[in-house]
């Protein structure tokens, strides 16, 4: 069985969002990571007797969603940070499809802002879907609950407290989101675009 390998960020300071806290938030991934590897694991071995364990299984399987899309979020959002803020390339693929879908970059950022003030604990997640070549923000509760399938992700968003607990309280979480895109490696984000085509 293939187990899944904790990644290695090269994340420089960033402006508003503390290496306290990008050292806190890179601990919790490698537990998604241990975490979604034990359970692959355990469903192997309780798979051999799947009428006995079949209720455990089909916990472990929920739980499974849980950790392995925390794990592949969290890669999204960290990679989007490495080496470095770079803008946006205006007259690359991307920029071009942010206009074609939502009008313009502004109005597309003002959406996406919007989607991660949501109530509560979650993503906000820009996905691109290759069936109808288009480009759509979606809130993911946790980590798992409202993926959209098929669809890829190319910028993720953390908006569970721990992405910001050290530098913000709760009620200025509007000032991480802010910092979020101050630190945004867009070229990292275009590659993730160019991948999911």
């Amino acid at each position: 069985m293939q187990t899944f390998t904790q990644k290695i960020f090269n994340i420089n300071n960033l402006k508003g969002i503390s290496s306290k806290n990008i050292e806190e938030h890179l601990k919790l991934y490698a537990g998604y990571v241990k975490n979604t590897n034990m359970l692959l694991e355990k469903i192997s071995e309780l798979s051999k007797d799947e009428t006995t364990n079949a209720y455990l299984l089909g916990e472990l399987q929920r739980r499974f969603s849980f950790e392995f899309c925390g794990m592949r979020n969290h890669e999204y959002y960290f990679g989007s940070f490495e080496n470095g803020s770079l803008p946006l390339n205006q007259s690359g693929q991307l920029a071009m499809n942010i206009e074609k879908n939502f009008g313009s970059f502004d109005a597309w950022l003002s959406r996406f802002k919007a989607v991660a003030m949501t109530r509560g604990i979650g993503w906000a997640i820009l996905y691109y879907d290759k069936k109808t070549k288009q480009l759509l923000n979606q809130w993911v509760d946790e980590h798992h609950l409202g993926q959209l399938a098929s669809l890829s992700p190319i910028l993720c968003l953390d908006m569970w407290e721990h992405a910001y607990v050290y530098d913000y309280p709760t009620s200025e979480k509007k000032k991480y989101v802010e910092a979020f895109f101050e630190n945004l490696n867009w070229s990292a984000v275009e590659n993730y675009f160019t991948e999911a085509q």
